[in-house]
């Protein structure tokens, strides 16, 4: 199974979905597991934007 990468304008569009219509509606709505929406709320109380930021790491790892 392949997983997405979530950009961080995508985080932040659901989780402000979600204050709107409510968590669970959000995750429904967008395919995101409630565990990874929590983890995302989490980062994002306690790091702020800087902590749902996407760090790519290079394919070619030697």
């Amino acid at each position: 199974m392949k997983y997405k990468r979530w950009s961080l304008d995508e985080k932040l569009e659901i989780i402000a979905s979600s204050e709107e219509i409510g968590i669970v509606e959000t995750c429904r709505k967008y395919n995101v597991s409630t565990g990874t929406f929590y983890s995302w709320k989490k980062k994002i109380d306690y790091k702020g934007e800087a902590g749902l930021k996407v760090i790519s790491e290079p394919k070619d790892k030697l």
